[in-house]
Order: structure tokens, then C-alpha cells, then sequence
């Protein structure tokens, strides 16, 4: 095996191992744990000295303190995501879902805490965005199940389905260069942008931990624009591996769910949720699509 070929090996084994993975499980869980303490120790403080703020949306009800260990949750999820990039494209793009959908989850938690119970519902943007939020988590869970019960369908039909028929090893091994160029990105753009947020948040003067435009996007606007170059990347190299119209298809139709999904984050309200939802709905009508004209395929 050539030199770059056992950097190669060494770094994957490192970062993406199922080792490393239930190690990163075990932290990850044992942070989140801590960070739910501090934050309701955070939140009884500011009851007393209003340290941060007294309209900060995060710190103003014990229930905005689940929002903070959602959040190291997402960022596991993330890393999954990129664990899973070598071995399934679909399981890869599922993981998209699921982040996405455990954004609005965690967006639910800082509705709930923000939340007027009054006879004017519809007129209130808090209650509104509770209650876009509560609907789009429902239907993105039901079609995360569909997307996933398509996917099992799709091994079943093609027990050795692979993302490029020709030259499998060789696009597998481009895939673990990626997913390992990926996990310094990830730690080096989380810890950009937790220093911002940090930074304009408690050193600037702004006191209102609850100001910023979204505090719900921070981080993720960024990595699923790295997500979209990457996609995008994976699509053009497979050209060199298959030349199967549906699975190039299948392919684009992923890119352009990805993009859906990022482009949600420069939106609020309605639109952001309608964007959301498109974009699962997209992807799941691109898989079954593609499963469908496999198993024809498969029959003649």
C-alpha cells in the first residue's frame, strides 16, 4: 500500500473507527449532561442578577435549558454523519434529515419557553413559529420513516447496491478522504462559530442572549454549505464511475435537497418550514423513483 494509502488508512481508523465513534458518544452525552446543569444553574442566577439580559429567550424559563444539550446532540449527529459518508450515500443524506429535523426539534424547546397562551394564537410570531415547528417535527419524523423503510427496499433489491458499480474501492476510498477532511472542518468551523456567537453574546455589549438574527442557525448555515460543495464533488466524480442515468439522478436530486435545506436557514417562519419540508419530500420521491427503476431493471 503506497505511503498516502496508510496516512490514509491511520487517520480513518483514528477519526471514523466504531471505536472513536462510541467514544465520541460516551463525551459527547457526558457534556450534554453538564451543559443542561450549567444552564439551569445560568438561568437561577439570572432570575436573581439579570447578568445577560432580561428578555435573553434562552435563559428567561428551565425549559430553554434543554435547547443546550439538544445542541451537543446535533453536533454528535454531524459527526455521524460524516461516519456514515464512506458507507451509504443514502444513509448519508438520511443523517441530513435527521440533523435538520433535530434543529427544529431544539427550536421547539426555545418556542415552548417563549410560548403566549392567548386567544390571539395566529397573531402572535412566537405561537406561530410553535406552531409551525411542532407540525414540520411530526411530518418530517413520518418521513424520515418512509425514507428509511425506501432505503432498506432498495438493499433488499440490490443486495450489493453500490453508489458506483465500476471501480466501487476506488470511489469508497475518495468518500474516506472526504469524510476525513471533513472532521477537521467540522471541529475548526464549531469552534469559529462558538467563538463568534460567544464573543458577540458576552463581550460586545450585547447583552440579550436571545438578539441575534437566529440562534437556532448558528453553526449549521455553514455546514451545510460546506455539505452542498461536498455533494456536489461526490456527484461529479461518480460521472467517472457510472454512467447510469438513474443513479446519477438519484445523485442530483440529493444535491438539490441539500441546497433546499440551506437555503431554509436564510428564511424564518412559514418559508423556512415549507423549504424544510421540501426538501425531505424531495429526496424521498428521488429514492423512490430511483427504487422503482432499479427494481425494472432488475426485472427485465
Amino acid at each position: 500500500m503506497p505511503p498516502f494509502g496508510n496516512t490514509l488508512s491511520f487517520l480513518y481508523k483514528f477519526l471514523l473507527s466504531n471505536k472513536t465513534k462510541e467514544t465520541c458518544e460516551r463525551f459527547i452525552l457526558g457534556v450534554a449532561i453538564l451543559s443542561f446543569v450549567v444552564h439551569l444553574l445560568l438561568i437561577f442566577i439570572n432570575q436573581f442578577t439579570p447578568l445577560f439580559g432580561d428578555k435573553s429567550e434562552l435563559l428567561g424559563n428551565p425549559i430553554a435549558a434543554i435547547y443546550t444539550p439538544f445542541s451537543f446532540i446535533l453536533i454528535y449527529e454531524v459527526y455521524l454523519l460524516i461516519f456514515y459518508l464512506p458507507r451509504s450515500i443514502t444513509t448519508y443524506i438520511g443523517k441530513q434529515y435527521e440533523i435538520i429535523s433535530l434543529i427544529i426539534i431544539r427550536r421547539l424547546f426555545k418556542d415552548l419557553s417563549n410560548l403566549q397562551l392567548s386567544s390571539d394564537w395566529f397573531s402572535i410570531k412566537g405561537d406561530l413559529q410553535f406552531t409551525y415547528d411542532i407540525t414540520a417535527s411530526v411530518l418530517l419524523f413520518y418521513l424520515l420513516f418512509w425514507f428509511y423503510k425506501l432505503n432498506n427496499t432498495r438493499k433488499k433489491i440490490a443486495p450489493q447496491d453500490e453508489d458506483a458499480p465500476t471501480n466501487i474501492e476506488r470511489f469508497i476510498q475518495l468518500k474516506k478522504v472526504i469524510s476525513v477532511a471533513l472532521v477537521p472542518i467540522l471541529i475548526i468551523l464549531a469552534a469559529h462559530t462558538l467563538g463568534s456567537w460567544s464573543l458577540n453574546t458576552f463581550f460586545t455589549g450585547n447583552q440579550d442572549l436571545g438578539s441575534l438574527k437566529n440562534v437556532n442557525n448558528v453553526f449549521f448555515d455553514e455546514f451545510f454549505t460546506v455539505l452542498i460543495i461536498v455533494d456536489v464533488v461526490l456527484l461529479l466524480v461518480s460521472f467517472f464511475y457510472t454512467d447510469k442515468f438513474h443513479k446519477v439522478i438519484r445523485n442530483s436530486g440529493f444535491v438539490i435537497s441539500t441546497i433546499l435545506i440551506r437555503l431554509s436557514f436564510s428564511v424564518e417562519g412559514l418559508i423556512n418550514t415549507v423549504l424544510i419540508i421540501s426538501a425531505v419530500v424531495f429526496g424521498l420521491l428521488i429514492l423512490m423513483i430511483h427504487n422503482t427503476y432499479e427494481k425494472n431493471l432488475k426485472t427485465y
